[in-house]
């Protein structure tokens, strides 16, 4: 269907390690139109530019566009950021070395586990004199003098181009941080500068300063990769504010973004999990597993009740993030993640193809084989209609690929080795699933696995069958799934600030004046974003734990609720989470101001026309039934021509284009009002 010729169109693009996808949503008629380019790794924004003049011809006609990108995720990962130099307090320059004694559980039994290096090397790290007590009391000035001394070291002698700032105790008082960001910015026009105070306003000085530190890392990448998006955008025509995903949830500007580049920096799977969670609502489902497979990762989060899990504090790649975060499980196993050889056994990511070369039926220099090459291989993909045509594949290639590269190696023959790539797969995807579920008290048969991206409805039912879950959901265009879900997003924003006390109603009452000047921030940034007063929403939260705990739970407070109020809030959750409550006095240690600023966003409407019945139209094609373990016959639909009321048996292989659905004979589809396929076991009798 086409968008061409619509007024006020909604367009969101989601740009990750393989492929770009641009949806377009037309308000006035329900239209939407998918679009789906590789991604260009030399020059991001021109792929980004291809995929959105593939949904649209005139943005003029554009509305409002949302962006999700994955570039400084990606950054980290490969560690190609920039060189960092960091200014702290004198005495605290070895702090990211320092870093914490504890392991994490994946390594606590690892002997030859190292921990990351640091992010910043030794030579690049200066301490000045400056010192705040943790009240934000000063005790010794800023030297003004000793911070352009060491702001000329780490720009004229070592030539850095971005500098990270992170005071003792700036949390409680940021004055010495935003005077050290004045004078560097006037001293240093052409270098970057970031704050921990424009990031977090909480204690833990360790964790604070490696993310300031992976905000300097990304921020001329992110900048640099915004200015000539938005200068692309300009040129054909777009007027309108672009935003940026949050990490955890909303959209914001992208002036805002480049302020704060660390906040985006899971931007693209955050947009999957906010369709999901709208998604969820819409059709009042309890328990959902948010599933997005993609070129190069698998990305999950549990969402009950219509509320994705969230945290404050995160990790990427061994590196602390303390930023609000969607509680997003990644691992590297997407449909461009290689199988390859660790001597005797045989592994499936995390390393990827990517876009360039990609897997080795893209015939684009891939010699790796790969989990795309694979599901060629088992007869699940038609070489002939891969991206609905357009781009041409070499079949014969990626099973030549699969048989010597693996089955050779294993004694297996073509089909085995094939077979055992998605085995180990879905294996490993099946491992971090049950951490987020089991590991926390949930029952995955009780969750609808939601499948989406490009690979992830290939993926889903392999996963859903392993794990026992209830259903499978296949959504509307599932490869431009995270980009729908950008429409659903509002402008958001979290504000924090460390507040360290007993919970008693009078020292609630003291945070009545911080409450005040969180909501006076937000508020402003809502006006200068031009969110009328009436499309305002503010939530307050409390950081709880027991006096002598460590971590805490987050929960919801209404202005003027009591300490009683919010302490029994606290003790459910931690009874929910941990399996118990103690008996010990609570304590506040931080408190958040959510703010939301309403935006308008797409409907869910059903599709027109009675439930549909009679046999669905198809043509059938070998492929391997996992379910069997045998070739048989699978019947090919087009998604098109599955309306709702239609119910399919398998095994079939729904073709969309984009991407792949495939279902085995142990499995029926059924098609809901909406459009959605959703897969369930077959009834055993």
């Amino acid at each position: 269907m086409s968008a061409t010729g619509t007024a006020s169109l909604k367009v969101a693009v989601d740009i990750g390690g393989t492929f770009v996808d641009a949806i377009a949503y037309s308000p006035q008629t329900g239209e939407i139109k998918v679009h789906k380019v590789p991604t260009t790794p030399e020059a991001p924004e021109k792929g980004v530019m291809a995929s959105v003049l593939g949904v649209v011809d005139d943005l003029s006609q554009v509305e409002s566009l949302a962006h999700g990108t994955t570039l400084g995720l990606n950054a980290i990962l490969q560690r190609n950021g920039a060189d960092v130099g960091i200014i702290t307090t004198k005495g605290f320059a070895d702090i990211l070395e320092i870093a914490r004694a504890a392991i994490g559980f994946d390594h606590m039994y690892d002997f030859q586990y190292a921990k990351p290096a640091p992010l910043v090397p030794r030579r690049h790290r200066l301490g000045v004199p400056e010192r705040l007590d943790y009240r934000g009391n000063e005790l010794e000035p800023l030297d003004q003098a000793a911070l352009i001394e060491a702001g000329h070291y780490l720009v004229d002698t070592c030539g850095l181009k971005s500098l990270a700032v992170c005071f003792l105790h700036s949390y409680a008082n940021p004055a010495h941080e935003r005077a050290a960001a004045r004078l560097l910015r006037a001293e240093f026009p052409g270098v970057e500068v970031s704050i921990s105070s424009e990031l977090t306003r909480e204690y833990r000085e360790y964790e604070r300063t490696s993310t300031v530190a992976l905000d300097a890392y990304i921020r001329p990448i992110l900048n640099n990769y915004l200015a000539a998006l938005e200068g692309e955008l300009a040129l054909a025509g777009f007027t309108k504010p672009l935003h940026i995903m949050r990490s955890g949830g909303g959209a914001m500007t992208a002036e805002l973004a480049k302020q704060a580049p660390m906040t985006t920096v899971l931007s693209g799977p955050a947009g999957g999990v906010v369709g999901a969670t709208f998604l969820a609502r819409e059709l009042d489902l309890p328990a959902v597993l948010s599933f997005d497979v993609g070129g190069t990762s698998v990305d999950a989060c549990v969402i009950v009740n219509g509320q994705p899990s969230e945290v404050h504090e995160a990790e990427i790649d061994g590196l602390p993030l303390l930023v609000p975060i969607f509680d997003i499980r990644t691992i590297g196993a997407g449909g461009g993640s290689i199988a390859w050889m660790d001597g005797d056994i045989m592994k499936v990511g995390p390393r990827s193809a990517g876009a360039i070369p990609g897997p080795v039926a893209y015939g684009k220099g891939g010699t790796e084989p790969t989990v795309t090459d694979a599901a060629f291989a088992l007869g699940y993909l038609d070489p002939a209609g891969f991206l609905d045509g357009r781009m041409a594949v070499d079949a014969a290639a990626a099973r030549a690929a699969i048989a010597s590269q693996v089955g050779a190696h294993l004694g297996f023959g073509e089909t085995e080795a094939a077979r055992a790539v998605l085995d180990i797969l879905v294996a490993r995807t099946v491992g971090a699933l049950r951490e987020i579920t089991i590991e926390r008290g949930l029952d995955p048969r009780e969750f609808t696995l939601l499948a989406f991206g490009g690979a992830g409805p290939l993926i889903g039912p392999l996963v859903a069958r392993e794990l026992g879950l209830a259903a499978t959901l296949v959504p509307r265009a599932p490869a431009a799934f995270s980009a729908f879900g950008m429409l659903m997003s509002d402008l958001e924003y979290e504000f924090a600030a460390t507040a360290l006390r007993p919970l008693t109603d009078d020292d609630l009452a003291t945070l009545e004046p911080v409450f005040a000047e969180l909501q006076e921030q937000a508020a402003a940034i809502l006006e200068a974003q031009h969110v009328a007063p009436g499309q305002r929403r503010f939530t307050r939260t409390l950081d709880l734990r027991y006096q002598g705990q460590e971590h805490t739970l987050s929960v919801e407070i209404e202005p003027g609720a009591s300490a009683q109020a919010a302490f029994g809030k606290f003790e459910d959750l931690h009874r929910t989470r941990h399996g118990h409550a103690m008996d010990s006095p609570g304590q506040i240690l931080s408190v958040r101001l959510h703010a939301v600023g309403l935006q308008p966003k797409p409907g869910l409407p059903k599709l027109p026309g009675p439930p549909a019945a009679g046999p669905v139209p198809a043509q059938t094609r070998p492929a391997y039934d996992m379910a069997t373990q045998d070739w048989t016959g699978f019947a090919i639909v087009n998604r098109d021509d599955l309306l709702p009321g239609h119910r399919l048996a398998g095994p079939a292989i729904i073709e969309e284009g984009t991407s792949t659905t495939v279902i085995y004979s142990d499995q029926s589809l059924a098609v809901d009002g909406y459009g959605h396929l959703l897969i369930t076991p077959k009834d055993p009798t």
